[in-house]
């Protein structure tokens, strides 16, 4: 097995969960809060980060794209996941800066893995794609899917999948914060923005 890999410098946080959970806002929140304590911040997220990427989320996303092989949505994902860390999260880490993103490994997991029932193999190719390189901390903003969706009047390839998809991808959510709990932090989306906010920053200062 693999040693697992934590940037030696910078400090990596990823913010995951379902659909309208509040990720964005959160790591927003997160990054405006460090800054006022006089840190460097990236703000970042996936798919759509880079150049490449931007091109990735536009096929995973749009619904004119229609229904797409497991894998071969795993692997753009993967793509996007790789020219993301390269490009963008590693330089970041390696000058020292913290780096906030909304969404990361886990989401492909919790979604291609848990969502599309398509775990085998899924792992291992999207630890290679992103050298192994893991999040400090990962916040998962835990919702029941029928609260986050209801705030979308519109919705992408993703949202638009049925209850059932979006429950499984809850479910590998909790799964995977319970396979390494040290780094990871679980909170109830439906609790105050506020309060939510200052939980995510305490357990931050603390790394």
């Amino acid at each position: 097995m693999r040693p697992v890999t934590y940037a030696p410098t910078g400090l990596f946080v990823a913010l995951e969960g379902g659909e309208g959970a509040g990720k964005s806002t959160q790591a927003a929140l997160l990054r405006d809060a460090l800054v006022a304590e006089g840190r460097t911040v990236l703000l970042t997220r996936e798919p759509g980060a880079t150049a490449v990427g931007a091109e990735i989320r536009r096929i995973v996303l749009d619904p004119a794209t229609g229904e797409l092989h497991p894998r071969t949505e795993a692997l753009l994902y993967a793509a996007d996941k790789a020219e993301h860390v390269d490009q963008v999260v590693r330089p970041a880490l390696a000058r020292g800066e913290v780096v906030v993103t909304d969404r990361y490994v886990d989401s492909s997991l919790a979604y291609q893995g848990g969502g599309r029932d398509a775990l085998e193999g899924l792992e291992p190719m999207l630890r290679w794609a992103t050298g192994d390189l893991r999040p400090h901390l990962t916040v998962v903003l835990d919702l029941e899917p029928g609260a986050g969706l209801s705030r979308f009047a519109e919705r992408d390839r993703i949202e638009a999948e049925p209850p059932a998809f979006h429950a499984r991808v809850r479910q590998a959510f909790v799964e995977l914060a319970e396979r390494d709990p040290e780094h990871y932090l679980v909170l109830d989306a439906r609790d105050d923005v506020d309060t939510i906010a200052k939980l995510i920053l305490e357990r931050v200062r603390e790394l």
